[in-house]
């Protein structure tokens, strides 16, 4: 959260709204602000920290875990139309990429605006080529998307 948090005027310069949302209380996120995130990011996080209680929203996304009493750690990229474009769940121990969190923005920001004429593939960079799907397309994906997959 803290490295969503030291990102977060970068996010909103993409027009996006950041929220976290855990089963604490209101309470304890004014703790946890007070004594370690505003340690960790000036000013603490900038964003609204929603309490859960009970976990009904973590239930409707699907990260409740009803015997911890908690929600796992998810990321949710949601479109302005309330779809959710990607989802990412890790377990506490693996941290997030927030790097990648910006290129996926990105990339269903271009897809959206070019209203499907373009796609983006494994890998891309703003910037970067895209693929134009269609018929023409099929078959031909090797000779368009050129990449350097080593494993």
């Amino acid at each position: 959260m803290a490295a969503v948090a030291t990102k977060y005027e970068d996010l909103k310069k993409l027009d996006v709204e950041v929220l976290s949302i855990s089963v604490d209380s209101h309470f304890v996120h004014k703790i946890w602000q007070e004594e370690e995130l505003s340690k960790m990011v000036k000013g603490g996080v900038p964003f609204p920290m929603l309490s859960d209680a009970g976990g009904k929203i973590g239930s409707v996304y699907g990260v409740y875990n009803e015997a911890g009493g908690v929600n796992t750690r998810g990321r949710f990229i949601i479109d302005p139309d309330g779809v959710i474009q990607a989802i990412e769940i890790l377990t506490p121990p693996v941290g997030r990429n927030v790097s990648e969190l910006f290129r996926q923005i990105q990339a269903f920001q271009l897809v959206r605006k070019s209203k499907g004429s373009e796609a983006t593939p494994s890998g891309w960079q703003p910037g970067k080529p895209t693929l134009k799907p269609g018929p023409d397309l099929v078959g031909k994906v090797w000779k368009e998307w050129k990449t350097d997959l080593a494993f």
